[in-house]
């Protein structure tokens, strides 16, 4: 029976390469996909490309390609990431590079464009599209003259095309991270369109590896002492057939695959387990069955799925003003009085100035910044606490506004509650960037996939 291995190589921007490179070692994947984007990175990759016209992508994925991609070449181990975030044909131009230094001639670089769609925005609101705000409800023409980037969370379609293209790499923008799971599978298998259990099966394959270490054991909650080895921490490996879903890792690294690891990680960030809404199916694992099959081996099954929804999520980055972030630290006795006492002091000062801010938020961390009153410490434990860090962090629409905090924190050490101890410098005006959540009708969009060959 076919058997199709892809294995989740990345979980975020920034994510340690040791795991990528020690399943591409092993030899025992077909796929190898990274998924490398978050709401708040295509921002940060839009200021850099502002900055750069070279920049706006992921250069840990080009070190990685750098790292493995002669040896998948060799071994016919496939990649494809979301990398190109910002500056998709950048990122192509880097990996280019590196196929022509490393003689792999004939290499394909697959690439899919058209999930940006910034300089679209002034026609399609024109046609009577409002974008409003999934949250408020306000219309995108509000905030217009203040967007960063606008980008479309796209599906399977326009990697799968670069797949019968003979893609050996493939690089995206804003591709659902799910979706560059799926999009092997389905080509492997031939899965019609409207195949709509199996695509979500591909789907929940995908889920359950897009977040790397974290579903094989990494930031686990249930047993976290039980994960062996976490210092070399394996990434998970979905093993797909035509009726069966199989969640395992590479051998002789670190990690955990069980039934538990499996349930967390399928439940993250899935608000309603019958309807979870992606590009391609919206999917129902309201009565998933999970079971260990052997060692770090869990069978995923009764996963089905329904039509997909007409429209896309959409991420718009927008300015939404300043902020300020400082903290102090204090120590006991009486740690969290004197804390509360400094954030009175700093509020009184900011009041006679005349501070005017969007927003204030103050945490006592090692108290309540995490879990807020969850704790609910007793009055005697409170008072027994070693050590306090005061966090105020205020949001204004101006700079200067913002800035009005940062001369008021640092003479707290000799001019406020004794045991205050300033640590990290002055703090900095920052600008701040706010994620506008909207859709946009699946017809808008139009996406494009191309193919650039290694001489």
């Amino acid at each position: 029976m076919k058997k199709i291995s892809v294995g989740g190589g990345q979980g975020f921007w920034g994510d340690s390469p040791d795991a990528a490179i020690h399943m591409v070692k092993e030899g025992k994947i077909n796929y190898l996909a990274c998924d490398f984007l978050a709401e708040l990175t295509l921002s940060i990759m839009q200021r850099q490309k502002l900055k750069n016209p070279n920049a706006g992508y992921a250069s840990d994925f080009v070190k990685l390609v750098n790292t493995v991609g002669k040896e998948c070449f060799d071994k016919k181990i496939k990649i494809i990431s979301n990398a190109g975030g910002m500056n998709v044909t950048g990122c192509v131009d880097a990996i280019k590079q590196i196929a022509e230094k490393n003689n792999m001639h004939g290499y394909k670089i697959g690439y899919v464009l058209g999930d940006d769609i910034m300089d679209q925005i002034p026609d399609l609101i024109a046609s009577g599209i409002e974008f409003r705000n999934i949250d408020n409800g306000r219309k995108l023409e509000e905030i217009q003259d203040k967007i960063v980037n606008v980008n479309v969370y796209f599906g399977h379609e326009p990697i799968e095309e670069c797949l019968k293209q003979g893609a050996d790499v493939i690089v995206t923008g804003r591709a659902a991270d799910s979706a560059l799971f799926l999009a092997p599978f389905k080509h492997e298998f031939g899965w019609q369109a409207d195949d709509w259990d199996n695509l979500a099966r591909g789907i929940m394959a995908g889920h359950l590896l897009e977040c790397g270490g974290q579903g094989s054991g990494g930031n686990f909650d249930y047993d976290w002492r039980s994960v062996p080895d976490m210092d070399q921490l394996g990434f998970p490996i979905a093993e797909m057939t035509e009726d069966s879903l199989v969640i395992t890792k590479p051998d002789n690294c670190g990690g955990l695959i069980t039934e538990q690891t499996c349930k967390e990680q399928l439940l993250y960030e899935v608000h309603d387990p019958a309807n979870y809404l992606t590009p391609d199916v919206n999917v129902d694992v309201s009565q998933v069955k999970l079971a260990e099959v052997g060692h770090d081996r869990v069978l995923v099954s009764d996963i089905h799925g329904k039509p997909r929804p007409d429209d896309l999520k959409l991420c718009v980055g927008y300015l939404a003003g300043y902020k300020v972030v400082t903290h102090l630290s204090f120590a006991w006795p009486d740690a969290y009085e004197k804390a509360q006492y400094a954030a009175d002091i700093l509020m009184k000062k900011m009041k006679r100035k005349n501070l005017q801010a969007v927003e204030i938020k103050i945490d006592y961390i090692g108290l309540n910044s995490l879990h807020l009153d969850v704790a609910n410490m007793s009055p005697e434990l409170v008072k027994e606490m070693n050590e306090v860090v005061l966090r105020i962090a205020i949001r204004t629409d101006t700079k200067e506004e913002a800035a009005k905090i940062i001369p008021e924190v640092s003479p707290l050490q000799l001019n406020g509650p004794p045991g205050a101890s300033f640590f990290g410098g002055r703090a900095k005006v920052q600008e701040l960037i706010g994620l506008w959540p909207t859709f946009v009708p699946r017809d808008a969009i139009k996406l494009t996939s191309h193919i650039v060959e290694v001489k």
